[in-house]
């Protein structure tokens, strides 16, 4: 018989001090899966085109599918055995120790608070060309607003997620509707490596950013309904659903007249925010009723993402409060809401902070950087699991173990390796985050537990 861990803590029930309530089925679980990621679908992947050129990046994302793939299903296995809010952060802790959890945590963190920001800034950007405000001020009425709506409870911000959700897939399939009768081959092998073929290595971040954040099903594990059967419904739903997306989005607009048109704005050298209203707009004028349809419901996209992973960003600094590797403050449930009001409201302002930069692709890079951090702590986490607890009930197991997380886990450590080549001023800055946060780790946490219990 195994000996007890001492993080293997109960499930906190709704009405137990400090918990959150259990309201979210199958469906929500799918909304709240592609909602996180569709925005990445919208924007932001295009940027990976002036590196990696049509070929390097649809390289780059083949490959990436394949991490994204297998790795949900062995993070499925974790999110099913031990569902709680923390996600990466309590799988760490429980499989390799607190230090190492600390790095899965904040690798969480940072992946989650700096996506929001440059989604927002893409909202921002939508949003000008109607409202004649300036970007930076667009964005920030996007935080206050949907960090409202995720404050006033998980049930109404889930109920949100999937209806902007639905519209979002449905505007996504009318684009590549509209815009496949017009594709033509030769528009996808015109310049495609541009770089030659380092640029798929340079492309990886984009690629990764079709499908960031879908791991924050596992962050409202502890809010659903039979956690050990639907959060396995719907992990893999959306990840089908995604991938999908993915490839016709890629082949139809890029399809049209090749992928410089949705980087590049006529006469610009500067990229775009906009690659989808670019390829739209070789197909129609700007003043038909189709083009205006698509730029308008568009917005769902990006609004699906950006409200989902606040949602998914506040479960994951809440956790991380609730058990004082943050200050406690952000540990706290709203007593009206039973909602992570203040780690939510914490998020929000290191967000607007960030969407004042303005550089759309290095938050993403950062973002990307504290992902992959993630994926690498978590597979080794559950290689560690199966070894030190066999007997852990885990309702759901990943398929062909040991070979999809180790997969997962040479992939992931690669793309790591590469974006730091290629990113070198970004990955000092990535880890700077972490090496401040380790100080605080250090000075407030651990040292407190020693001076407690000698």
């Amino acid at each position: 018989m195994q000996p007890p861990n001492p993080l293997d803590e109960p499930i906190i029930e709704p009405h137990a001090t400090g918990a959150l309530k259990r309201t979210l089925g199958p469906l929500m679980l799918w909304g709240l899966g592609v909602g996180y990621v569709i925005s990445g679908m919208y924007f932001g992947w295009n940027l990976g085109l002036p590196a990696g050129g049509t070929l390097g990046l649809a390289i780059a994302t083949g490959f990436i599918i394949v991490m994204y793939l297998t790795f949900t299903f062995s993070y499925t296995e974790l999110a099913c055995a031990i569902p709680r809010a923390g996600g990466a952060f309590e799988y760490a802790t429980r499989a390799l120790g607190p230090r190492w959890g600390f790095l899965g945590g904040m690798a969480q963190n940072i992946e989650f608070i700096f996506a929001p920001p440059a989604i927002a800034i893409a909202i921002g950007t939508y949003l000008h060309d109607y409202v004649p405000l300036p970007i930076e001020a667009l964005a920030t009425a996007a935080f206050v607003v949907f960090t409202l709506l995720n404050i006033s409870g998980v049930r109404n911000a889930a109920i949100f997620e999937l209806f902007v959700t639905v519209i979002a897939v449905v505007e996504l399939l009318i684009f590549c509707g509209a815009t496949l009768p017009s594709f033509e081959m030769t528009n996808l092998t015109h310049n495609p490596l541009p770089n030659g073929y380092g640029g798929i290595f340079a492309a990886i971040p984009f690629a990764i950013w079709f499908f960031l954040a879908i791991e924050g099903v596992a962050n409202v594990a502890e809010e659903t309904i039979n956690p050990q059967r639907n959060v396995l419904i719907g992990f893999g739903s959306a990840i089908f659903t995604l991938v999908v997306l993915c490839l016709l989005v890629f082949v139809s607009s890029i399809g049209v007249a090749g992928w410089e048109a949705i980087v590049y704005e006529p006469g610009s050298t500067e990229a775009s925010d906009k690659p989808l209203p670019l390829a739209l707009g070789l197909i129609y004028d700007k003043d038909h009723w189709l083009y205006h349809l698509l730029i308008t419901i568009g917005l769902f996209g990006l609004v699906a993402s950006f409200h989902g992973i606040i949602l998914a960003a506040g479960r994951s600094t809440f956790e991380f409060g609730r058990k004082g590797f943050a200050p406690k403050v952000l540990g706290e449930v709203n007593s009206k809401y039973s909602t992570p009001a203040n780690a939510l409201i914490f998020n929000m302002v290191i967000g607007v902070i960030a969407l004042f930069t303005g550089k759309t692709g290095d938050i993403i890079t950062i973002a990307v950087f504290g992902a992959l951090t993630l994926y690498i702590v978590s597979m080794i986490a559950l290689l560690r699991l199966r070894k030190t607890e066999p007997n852990l009930e885990r309702p759901f197991k990943a398929p062909l173990y040991p070979l999809f997380p180790i997969i997962a886990l040479v992939i992931a450590t690669v793309s790591l390796v590469a974006m730091t080549i290629y990113n070198p001023q970004l990955a000092l800055i990535y880890v700077g985050l972490l090496a401040v946060a380790y100080v605080y780790y250090f000075v407030f946490v651990e040292s407190k537990k020693n001076t407690t219990h000698p």
